[in-house]
């Protein structure tokens, strides 16, 4: 049923007047196809525009974010580039990593699932500890 409605939803792109180029762009982000790579050592200057463009040399970008601070809106100094294929995102990886990106040299890996925080988390501590008795 889903797939109808992915069928469905490119012709009524298609008819549009859209080029075919988008039809593989959103199957890939519909079945949750992607391929995404993290970009460490990042400047404090890189935006999402600028990562997208370097590394669509090597491929279809899907999707660039630059991690920032929840209270200060500064980048992190490392992000995440989505690729629609394995192939482009191992040249991507393979031609980037080490090379210059607008001052500083950044580099590129395959990117890992999220661990559970929940599971890292320390316990909370209740007040101070009570006395041991030794009589």
């Amino acid at each position: 049923m889903a797939m109808a409605a992915l069928r469905e939803a490119s012709r009524c792109l298609a008819s549009r007047g859209r080029s075919a180029a988008w039809r593989p762009v959103l199957l890939a982000q519909s079945r949750g196809i992607t391929y995404k790579l993290f970009v460490g050592g990042l400047s404090q200057f890189a935006t999402e525009a600028s990562l997208a463009e370097a590394f669509s040399r090597y491929g279809q970008v899907i999707e660039a974010t630059v991690v920032r601070d929840k209270v200060t809106d500064v980048p992190k100094g490392f992000g995440f580039v989505k690729f629609a294929s394995p192939e482009e995102a191992n040249n991507a990886r393979e031609e980037m990593n080490g090379k210059a990106l607008n001052g500083r040299v950044i580099y590129v890996d395959i990117a890992k699932a999220r661990q559970d925080r929940a599971a890292d988390a320390l316990p909370i501590a209740r007040g101070p500890p009570k006395p041991i008795n030794n009589d």
